[in-house]
């Protein structure tokens, strides 16, 4: 009798501690799938404001900045989710927990590192984004490792559209690493520190791309998190 009451009294009290879990829980799923849906919502608002003829990008960058000053590019990544108003804040953290709206969200929004000029002196463009599971953001990133994606060789060339215009860029180097600071790197204080920067990049590549790259060129970077968030996912494109 003694053991049946106490296997009773830890029943009752396992439900008494789960009631709460699984109403935060609930909560917190809720609200992430009403944060992604807001963000659905503004890639295709602000979308509006891009017009896409054959091979011709024409972006309303003053329309965009009425709604974000912050507003700096746009990016597309072929046969991903990749098609996003880039943005740019006065560090790395705010549009992480932000959207383009300066909304808090979990999602963020897709950005460049506040380093980066986007005036055309770049050497390396840093861009940033979530790796949601729903493929939001930069969660089709990974799609980059799949054999099938990398030998469509349109898939190998990314477009970014700043107000300087539409610049095309070729992936030479695709790769996952610890994370560090090295490939975000921005400014090279020699050629020769430029081209150290380049050939450990491109050693990283699990591919060969058969791109050259020299200290002439500027680099476009694409980075998010790993499924287990252990590692990133990195894309280095040169200028073409």
């Amino acid at each position: 009798m003694k053991k049946k009451k106490a296997n009773k009294i830890i029943y009752i009290l396992t439900i008494i501690i789960c009631i709460p879990l699984i109403y935060i829980s609930a909560i917190k799923i809720t609200n992430w799938y009403s944060d992604i849906n807001d963000n659905n919502n503004i890639k295709e608002e602000t979308n509006k404001s891009i017009i896409i003829k054959k091979q011709e990008f024409i972006v309303d960058f003053k329309k965009l900045k009425k709604q974000n000053t912050d507003t700096v590019a746009y990016l597309k990544v072929n046969n991903t989710n990749i098609d996003y108003v880039v943005v740019k804040g006065k560090d790395n953290d705010y549009y992480l927990t932000h959207n383009f709206n300066k909304d808090y969200n979990i999602a963020g929004w897709v950005f460049a590192t506040y380093q980066n000029k986007l005036d055309g002196t770049d050497k390396n463009i840093v861009i940033f984004g979530h790796n949601m599971r729903d493929g939001s953001m930069f969660g089709t990133l990974r799609k980059v490792f799949n054999k099938k994606w990398y030998s469509n060789k349109d898939n190998l060339t990314i477009k970014l559209v700043t107000e300087e215009g539409l610049s095309n860029y070729k992936i030479f180097s695709i790769y996952q690493i610890k994370p560090e600071d090295y490939y975000i790197n921005t400014e090279f204080n020699s050629d020769k520190e430029f081209n150290e920067f380049i050939k450990t990049i491109k050693s990283r590549s699990m591919k060969d791309f058969k791109v050259n790259v020299n200290k002439n060129d500027q680099i476009l970077t694409l980075s998010t998190c790993s499924m287990t968030g252990n590692e990133r996912v990195v894309i280095h494109a040169k200028k073409i």
